[in-house]
């Protein structure tokens, strides 16, 4: 039990409260010449009257996990990095994560935080949106949704017993408190996870080196940090990378300028290649602060040229979705020419040899002007060639022979090679997707390509499709699925790869043609008795590289990794 007094909005306590009640008092209005109404408050350990108590919940807890209405929850700290899906704005789809969802509306911070959540009916037309750092998805309908806000604090009865004392005279004047500072929220237009890579080698020298400083501190300031806006860690290209801070270390403006101020010279060789792998390696992964569906994009500084190779860095920095721009701070003198290993190194850096991926500054004495027009390229994400790629980008179809003459166990290992080439991918709700049509005479629908919207829910479903059993009648398959599967056109997006062993009973021609004209490329397997001429007739030109054959269904194996390429080949071609 607790004594207190309260006069207006004061409140004196008497003793301390023990125990893991948290508890709130109630006005009971002041008495005159300034006396204070006292009383005491008592709760007993099961909590008695007051506000409920939160329940922690993780970051990936969604809405249909909880079927309590307007329960109030706990949302844990840096719900930013690890949060699930969310769909719809205001109101969610009931399979959104909860606290991705409070993150999106506003009401909740990097601290996490208590909430209350409302049960609604499900609904059409959930819209997409970008609001405080989270990029919500849009979905045609779902059976439950919910909406949040702040938890109401009911106020705590009083005790019976009162009494009256008179008020310290130190105890009138209430102190004004000052208000806090608000966190910008950054530039909203400029929602990019970037990635800076200095040039720390002897080469550049410390005069230099501090010039390369002051146009990264310059950059920094106009692209304007924040939780909302861009994301920025630097890295030092030496003899071997130094990462000075990653993306979500600092996410105001001066507490990143004071951190650049405080990296120093490491001297070495311009090891650019080796920093360039390195980062796209390990600089964008959610732990490291890389946040979902933000541009990735990596502005590397140089002085001069690089000491090692950078393509085949680069290649990998394309293949995984970064961005790379290449800045050349004072070029070769024709005189130094002779030692340059590779004078095209700028064309095989960038993300696409474009002309807008490379930049050129004369002199580190006149790096000033350039800072806007520099900003500008970065934060222009529209330009962002390489944040789609085929693993993230694709919708591929597996169409299943489910005939009798495969048998159970066969089955079973064509559905382990079509997960292998599932894993492959980047399978999520903004990703790549994929879908599955197992068919006899028949077709069955067993999952449509925004079914599962999660790699391991996707590669589940796909091994648990159960064997039907029956005739062969492929071009009927085919048909349905690219009227059922492919509901949405995406040239150069959407792949369709069939899996059969023996003669069909119709006709595959008219069909595959139907589907190639639709933008579907097609990719046939055929096992045992498929007959060459009929796996040549589905699939897309040129046929020899979009046909496999294999004698036993244990040597499919062998077909994952040229078909994931031939996939990334394909879509790199047409985009």
């Amino acid at each position: 039990m607790t004594s207190f007094c309260v006069s207006g909005t004061k409140m004196i306590l008497n003793s301390v409260v023990t125990g893991l009640v948290l508890f709130f008092v109630s006005w009971v209005g002041s008495e005159p010449n300034g006396q204070l109404q006292c009383g005491r408050l008592s709760r007993d350990a099961s909590g008695g009257q007051g506000s409920p108590v939160p329940n922690p919940i993780t970051c990936l807890t969604r809405g249909a996990d909880l079927t309590d209405q307007g329960l109030v929850v706990l949302c844990p700290p840096d719900c930013l990095r690890s949060r699930g899906s969310v769909f719809g704005t205001g109101v969610y789809a009931s399979i959104s994560s909860v606290c991705g969802a409070a993150l999106h509306r506003g009401l909740l911070g990097e601290a996490g935080g208590p909430l209350q959540v409302h049960r609604l009916q499900g609904r059409r037309d959930y819209i997409s949106s970008f609001s405080h750092g989270v990029l919500s998805q849009a979905l045609t309908h779902w059976t439950a949704s919910f909406s949040l806000s702040k938890p109401v604090t009911p106020p705590q009865e009083l005790a019976r017993e009162t009494s009256t004392t008179e008020l310290p005279a130190s105890a009138k004047k209430q102190k004004k408190i000052p208000a806090k500072k608000v966190a910008a929220p950054g530039n909203k237009d400029c929602p990019m996870d970037i990635a800076i890579v200095m040039d720390s080698s002897n080469n550049i020298g410390q005069r230099r080196f501090n010039l390369q400083k002051n146009l990264v501190a310059k950059l920094v300031a106009m692209l304007k940090v924040g939780p909302s806006g861009p994301h920025v860690g630097l890295v030092q290209a030496s003899d071997s990378p130094k990462t000075e801070f990653f993306l979500s270390n600092y996410t105001q403006p001066k507490e990143l300028l004071f951190a650049i101020k405080e990296v120093t010279h490491l001297g070495g060789n311009t090891n650019t290649g080796k920093a360039i792998m390195q980062t796209t390696e390990n600089f964008f992964s959610q732990e490291r602060g890389g946040r979902r569906g933000h541009p990735r994009v990596m502005v590397v500084l140089i002085d001069g040229w690089p000491s090692d190779d950078v393509e085949q860095a680069a290649t990998l920095a394309r293949e995984s979705g970064v961005n790379v721009f290449m800045v050349s701070v004072a070029r070769p003198a024709p005189e130094e020419l002779a030692m340059v290993q590779d004078k095209d190194f700028m064309k095989k850096a960038v993300c696409k040899d474009n002309g807008f991926f490379t930049y050129l500054i004369p002199s580190w004495f006149s790096t000033t002007k350039h800072v806007k027009p520099l900003t500008q390229r970065v934060c222009s994400a529209d330009s962002m060639l390489c944040s789609k790629t085929c693993y993230n980008s694709v919708n591929i179809g597996f169409l299943i022979d489910g005939s009798s003459s495969i048998g159970d166990g066969n089955f079973r290992l064509v559905l382990d090679f079509l997960a292998e080439i599932a894993r492959s991918f980047d399978v999520s709700d903004f990703g790549a997707r994929i879908g599955a049509v197992q068919f006899t005479y028949d077709q069955r629908l067993e999952f449509s390509l925004y079914d599962h919207p999660e790699k391991e829910d996707a590669i589940n479903a796909l091994r648990r499709i159960p064997y039907m059993s029956g005739g062969t009648a492929t071009g009927e398959a085919i048909t349905f699925t690219v009227h059922n599967l492919f509901k949405r056109v995406g040239p150069g997006r959407n792949f369709l790869i069939v899996v059969t062993d023996g003669q069909s009973y119709d006709d595959v021609r008219g069909p595959a043609l139907a589907a190639h004209r639709q933008g579907i490329t097609v990719y046939s397997v055929g096992v045992a008795w498929a007959p060459l001429d009929d796996l040549r007739s589905m699939s897309s030109e040129p046929k020899d590289s979009h046909t496999f054959f294999t004698r036993e269904f244990s040597g499919l194996t062998e077909f994952i990794q040229p078909l994931v390429r031939g996939i990334c080949r394909d879509f790199n071609d047409n985009n």
